[in-house]
């Protein structure tokens, strides 16, 4: 059997469905394999680096391991950000990227690229195969490595004549189980004996809790304290819930930020964050100041970063959570709330044609289940301060590593992994012009997502940061206005352009959103108001003095 074909074998036996990447010379054997293959289908896209955001979201919204690949050279090269992307948002991504045949290396041939060690400094391994009979045997060990202990992204370089080689009798193995990280009983018995002793306290959320928000609410209810919420983490706790403060860090909101700087809780309780510059305010120095601090991570790397931890609790979130609660239930707590003070919009002028505006609107009109992958923008710093959380996990924001295009393939890779759930894409036009042309990928796959181009024909973050740091802004932020509307329509997508805030109605959003691939909504809108960046412009600016 050739060895690429023992590689689709394997991966199909544990349940790949999906392929991101583009075909080229250097790994065509591997996608000559998927013709008798059906049960795996190639999303050919348009860019390498969109692939790797599609390969991101939808590991992370079906929590498998997802597999992307590119050719050699140029093709490599262009899935290294999306590996570090992954890297940042643990997400377990198998990578492979295409190779010149082992007797042409280092003999400058063609696209011919040593990929091993570019990869190695955004995955957890990262190797190069110059033997056919070893390529199974690494695929296996790569994917094993992604899933165990802190999951990853992971890259197999495989060079063409290894794919076409003789793999051997090789039995094709199945995949072993992640194996769960059980934190320590004893540690847990401390963490609720403190937490009780210091009687208040808070609650910081971060993404790696995505998956134990009903534990996260319950601890929450039973110890009564406030929730605070990353800026990565917006989505996860619905806004209406009563002891929901807000977001601190990027695009903070006043009550959670006062909690943190100005509130008098003894105690604070960190869950799955990793507690970077975005998430701390610029590493807020009062974050954890006179407070007893506790840490819940399966990630071990993260304790005592930046800020020290009392105690640090390791293993996954969702038991730690489990343990802890079962733990405080032995001291007779009962689930309560305190409402929390809540951000105050009541008073906003409805009628103002300005982002935050038709954020609110736009939302009024999509379902409550829409799941909205935010690109990176000033538009991001309005969705994360003002827009409602309306049902749990709803929000994909990539401020962590801020990678501007990537919430384009995210929306794609988010329906692929969910298909009943309406996905929505909030892009501007710097970002639709790096990952834009993605579109055509979502229509020839009849994926349904509607993109919303905020489109104000200028890098907008870039313009308001500037601005506001240096107090002047650099002509070349300005672009060539264009009609992105009329684009959609040269190649036969759905699309409506508003020019005003009466231009948007339910019937042009639930029209764009009832179609049988991807459309278009694109908002032509200068919006000189100063985005809601918190303390973003100040940390920048400290390094100009």
């Amino acid at each position: 059997m050739k060895a690429v074909r023992s590689v689709l074998e394997y991966l199909k036996g544990i349940g790949v469905k999906h392929v991101f990447g583009i075909p080229a010379g250097s790994v065509n054997a591997f996608f000559n394999e998927l013709y008798d293959m059906p049960e795996i289908t190639p999303i050919v896209t348009k860019h390498e680096g969109a692939a790797s955001y599609m390969a991101a979201s939808y590991a992370k919204y079906t929590n498998k391991m997802s597999v992307c690949i590119g050719s050699s050279g140029p093709g490599g090269t262009n899935l290294v950000t999306g590996a570090a992307n992954a890297m940042r948002e643990h997400l377990p991504i198998l990578f492979f990227t295409g190779g010149v045949p082992v007797s042409t290396m280092g003999l400058n041939a063609s696209q011919e690229l040593d990929a091993d060690p570019i990869f190695k400094s955004v995955t957890k391994y990262s190797v190069t195969v110059t033997d056919s009979k070893d390529l199974l045997n690494e695929v296996v060990k790569a994917t094993e490595i992604a899933m165990s202990g802190v999951p990853g992204p992971v890259h197999i370089a495989m060079p063409i004549d290894v794919q076409h080689g003789d793999g051997g009798q090789a039995e094709i193995p199945s995949f072993i189980n992640k194996e769960e990280i059980i934190p320590n009983l004893n540690i847990i018995k401390e963490v609720a004996k403190n937490l009780v002793e210091k009687e208040s306290g808070y609650i910081l959320v971060g993404q790696g809790a995505r998956n134990s928000v009903e534990q996260l609410i319950e601890l929450a209810e039973i110890l009564d304290w406030p929730i605070i919420t990353t800026p990565q983490a917006k989505g996860l706790i619905p806004t209406e819930h009563p002891l929901l403060a807000g977001v601190f860090g990027f695009a903070a909101h006043e009550n959670a930020s006062n909690l943190i700087n100005e509130g008098d809780a003894k105690s604070l309780l960190i869950v799955g964050s990793s507690l970077g510059e975005t998430a701390t305010s610029n590493y807020n120095e009062h974050l954890t100041k006179g407070r007893f601090t506790v840490q819940m991570d399966f990630d071990k790397t993260v304790f005592n970063r930046k800020y020290p931890i009392d105690i640090p609790v390791l293993g996954d979130i969702q038991l730690s959570l489990n343990y802890l609660i079962e733990e405080l239930r032995t001291y007779d707590f009962s689930r309560k709330v305190t409402p929390q003070k809540k951000v105050d919009d009541d008073n906003r002028n409805t009628e103002e044609y300005n982002t935050k505006n038709v954020l609110f609107k736009l939302q009024e009109y999509l379902p409550k289940s829409t799941r909205y992958s935010i690109d990176i923008g000033e538009f991001m710093a309005y969705v994360i301060h003002h827009m409602n959380v309306l049902e749990s996990n709803t929000f994909d924001i990539n401020v962590h590593f801020g990678a501007m295009g990537s919430g384009i393939g995210s929306a794609i890779g988010s329906k692929l992994a969910e298909p009943e759930r309406p996905s929505v894409a909030i892009t501007g036009d710097g970002c639709f012009f790096m990952h834009g042309m993605e579109i055509l990928t979502a229509k020839e796959y009849n994926i349904p997502v509607l993109f919303v181009v905020m489109n104000n024909a200028r890098l907008g973050m870039v313009y308001h940061g500037h601005s506001l740091q240096y107090k002047r802004t650099h002509p070349s932020f300005e672009q060539e206005p264009i009609d992105i509307a009329a684009m959609a329509t040269a190649m036969n997508i759905p699309s409506f352009r508003i020019d005003r805030m009466e231009d948007l109605s339910q019937e042009v959003v639930s029209s764009l959103m009832n179609c049988n691939g991807p459309a278009i909504l694109e908002v032509a809108l200068i919006d000189n108001n100063v985005p809601p960046m918190g303390d973003r412009v100040k940390f920048l600016s400290s390094f100009g003095k």
